[in-house]
Parts: structure tokens; C-alpha cells; sequence
């Protein structure tokens, strides 16, 4: 009966991490020994802000949960204690996330992860860590595809003030139409009046 009992407890905790890795674009594994309650609650803290799910599973009950995923590779990553951090929205949030904390508490160590479905060491979710997120690449195109249209819009402004196209452009002299003789009408011939 007991078994049973902690068989059950396993497949809701290996159901819980299939869930979260549905439709996840990342997943970053990290080594989280030696982080302070204090670290452990910042980090935990800002990952939040960005939508990332981290949690600390045993390694058997992730591998179970990865099999037959994009995410099945981490299983390279998966000894010693274990937090994985998940994201669905930005798939470079975590790596971004545990990269900059990783700087300020030098316990924390980064084993590897997959990012829309690649495999990277340590040294590559640094690497991914560089890119911008999402909202970053997005106010960056629009701000570069503002950019000429307010140049434009700064240029008829110039032109406005100068005093509007014709300062510019000279006038096109138009020729004179050629008229067409007009035919009049045959005029109706009046009956004679009759006395």
C-alpha cells in the first residue's frame, strides 16, 4: 500500500514537470549548492518577473518527464543537486536570468540547458545569455523603422517652413490647349407665317 502511495507521489511530481516543459522554448539547468536562503529568494524573485518557472526536482524525476522531448539531451546534466529553470515566453530569459546572478553569487553554477532545441554547455548559455529579449529586438526594429519616417517627416517640416514645395520644385509651364472648331447647329428653318 505504501508503494503505491509513493509511486502515486512520483507520477504527480513527473506529470507536474511534463506540464511545465510543454510548449517551454528553454530549459536551463544549474547547480544551486552553497546559495543562501537570501540568494536563493532573489533569484527565485527574478525569475518570476520574467515568467520562468525554477524548481529544484530530483534528477530521476526530470529525466522521466524529459523522455522523448527536444529536451531529452539535458540527461548529460542531470547529476548532483538540480534546479531547472523554464521559460514558454522568452527563451532566452533564463539563461539571461542565471548568467547576471550567477556574476553577483559565484555559488551558483550554470551546468547547461537547451534552447529552442539546441544543446548548450555552460560556456554556449553564456553566449545565449548576450542576446537582448524579446521586448529589447522588438523597441529595436521599431525604433529603426521609425527612424525614416521621422527623418521624413523632419524633411517636409524643413520644406513647410521654407515655404512649402514651390520653393522647391519650379512651376511646370502648361501648354495651351488646342480648341476644336465648334460646329453650329443648322438652324430650323421657321414656317412662313400665314396671313
Amino acid at each position: 500500500m505504501a508503494s503505491a502511495a509513493i509511486q502515486s507521489a512520483k507520477s504527480v511530481i513527473i506529470n507536474e514537470i511534463s506540464e511545465a516543459i510543454k510548449d517551454a522554448g528553454s530549459i536551463v539547468v544549474v547547480d544551486y549548492r552553497g546559495l543562501t536562503v537570501e540568494q536563493d529568494t532573489i533569484l527565485r524573485k527574478r525569475l518570476r518577473e520574467e515568467n520562468v518557472n525554477y524548481k529544484v526536482y530530483k534528477n530521476t524525476f526530470i529525466t522521466s518527464a524529459i523522455k522523448g522531448t527536444e529536451f531529452e539531451q539535458l540527461g548529460v546534466y542531470l547529476e548532483g543537486p538540480t534546479a531547472i529553470a523554464i521559460a514558454k515566453d522568452d527563451a532566452t530569459a533564463p539563461a539571461r536570468i542565471l548568467a547576471k546572478f550567477a556574476k553577483e553569487a559565484s555559488k551558483l553554477e550554470i551546468k547547461g540547458g537547451v534552447v529552442e532545441g539546441s544543446l548548450y554547455d555552460a560556456a554556449g548559455i553564456a553566449k545565449v545569455a548576450t542576446i537582448p529579449s524579446r521586448d529589447e529586438l522588438i523597441s529595436k526594429l521599431l525604433g529603426s523603422l521609425q527612424s525614416p519616417i521621422t527623418n521624413f517627416a523632419r524633411c517636409m517640416n524643413q520644406l513647410a517652413e521654407k515655404g512649402g514645395a514651390g520653393a522647391v520644385e519650379a512651376p511646370v509651364a502648361e501648354a495651351p490647349a488646342a480648341e476644336a472648331p465648334v460646329e453650329e447647329a443648322p438652324a430650323a428653318e421657321e414656317a412662313p407665317a400665314e396671313a
